[in-house]
């Protein structure tokens, strides 16, 4: 079937115009909702235009690496927009090490093995799925596409993984529910107001999410200077409509209104007792997600959680943390089989998703790659993103001689701490 975005082609004042009427009703909840709204609607101007892109042959010339669908949704979103989703905190050090610490893995190949039959199935929490691949909690897909979530959802229906849905998702958690049938799992942040997190909590579970994801890295907002800068204005969560109220002047001043609203809402009294509040509430599997130690990794297998989610929130806390894939064996050893342990950050190719199964993540997770994709052609972006990780896994499996995510073995990869130790 042949697909053209035609949202991708509208010019900037017709394009605020679209994304108007898709969620003026839904903002006007209160007058500091609409008073939010109508700042958001302000920064799509002349200052950083919606550039278009020539539709004829997209369809038959389509992005072949996630590198390239990158490209594309710089050129098709705002810079305020862009430069808050491909952004980090301060130096982005840890950002940028993110994806270049996977280019210092080699790999190891074995060869004369039958491959011709490859299975990348595996099972999480008891949920079957046809790879290791699962879409990563990014808020506010709207500010990529006017569908936004929801058709991030079908995208992640369509190729049968998992999506994690963020709190901070520009579409009513009922909306992506009612989109498709799938797997979800839901991300959730504990607030000042634990009445909120427990509300948000309520609603996942009676619309069938499976597992709560438990953010962990943030009990105050990184600096993120690009967002400063751009004084960006983050679209309301309709998520949070009706269970918060803010302060008027959220929005003047200097920096972003990102951060202003995180120094609002977060708690930095977060502790491990918080944990053990979440699991008082819910039946729900908890997965922790930002543990990049060994001692925090102990102490969550202490706590009882499902699993470990190994991430420094894609560079955009603490810069200069650990980049994901070099604290992932750690953590690995630290957990020993107790729990499931999955990573996320700087994964941009098939053979990544690979090294990571090499050092014992159960599964990856992907956040900027499908939001690129979703940026440059929609839902049908979104799809192609991560089939496109797929094909590649399964063609440097089929190579590194492993017909199933259970053969790939520590001795399948080349760290630099292993030449290092070669060298004593």
């Amino acid at each position: 079937m042949k697909f053209v975005d035609h949202d991708l082609y509208l010019t900037s004042e017709d394009f605020t115009k679209r994304r108007a009427g898709l969620t003026l009703e839904a903002v006007l909840h209160s007058s500091f909702w609409h008073r939010c709204y109508l700042s958001f609607l302000s920064s799509l101007d002349s200052r950083s235009p919606r550039p278009s892109l020539d539709p004829r042959g997209m369809e038959h010339n389509l992005p072949v690496n996630v590198r390239e669908y990158q490209e594309l949704a710089k050129k098709a979103l705002p810079k305020m927009h862009y430069d808050y989703i491909n952004g980090g905190a301060e130096d982005e050090y840890t950002l940028r090490e993110n994806i270049a610490a996977y280019g210092r893995i080699m790999l190891r190949p074995r060869v004369l093995v039958d491959v011709s039959k490859i299975d990348m199935s595996t099972n999480l929490l008891g949920y079957d799925i046809p790879s290791p691949i699962i879409v990563a909690p990014t808020g506010a897909h709207k500010l990529a596409n006017p569908e936004g979530e929801v058709a991030t959802s079908r995208a992640a229906a369509a190729c049968n993984t998992i999506m994690v849905l963020s709190f901070g998702s520009s579409c009513k958690i009922q909306e992506v529910a009612a989109s498709c049938d799938a797997i979800r799992f839901f991300q959730l942040y504990i607030y000042k107001r634990r009445d909120v997190s427990a509300t948000l909590v309520r609603r996942a579970e009676s619309l069938g999410f499976k597992a709560i994801v438990l953010t962990v890295d943030t009990p105050v907002l990184g600096r993120r200077e690009a967002d400063i800068r751009n004084k960006m204005v983050f679209p309301p969560s309709p998520n949070l409509e009706g269970l918060m109220s803010f302060n008027d002047d959220l929005g003047t001043g200097g920096g972003s209104k990102l951060e202003r609203f995180a120094s609002e809402t977060l708690d930095p009294s977060l502790s491990w007792k918080d944990v053990e509040w979440l699991k008082s509430i819910t039946s729900l599997p908890i997965l922790l997600k930002g543990v990049v130690t060994a001692e925090d990794a102990r102490k969550a297998v202490e706590a009882g959680v499902a699993g470990v989610i190994v991430s420094n929130h894609g560079g955009r806390q603490l810069d200069y943390a650990p980049p994901a894939i070099a604290a992932l064996e750690e953590v690995v050893k630290a957990v020993a089989g107790a729990v499931p342990v999955l990573v996320d950050g700087g994964i941009r190719r098939g053979t990544d998703v690979f090294k990571a199964l090499a050092l014992g993540a159960k599964a990856v997770m992907v956040g900027r790659p499908v939001f690129y994709g979703l940026a440059a052609r929609g839902e049908a972006g979104a799809k192609h993103v991560i089939e496109m990780l797929n094909k590649e896994l399964e063609l440097a499996m089929a190579l590194c001689g492993c017909r199933s995510v259970a053969e790939v073995t520590r001795r399948h990869v080349l760290t630099e701490g292993d030449r290092f130790r070669a060298l004593l």
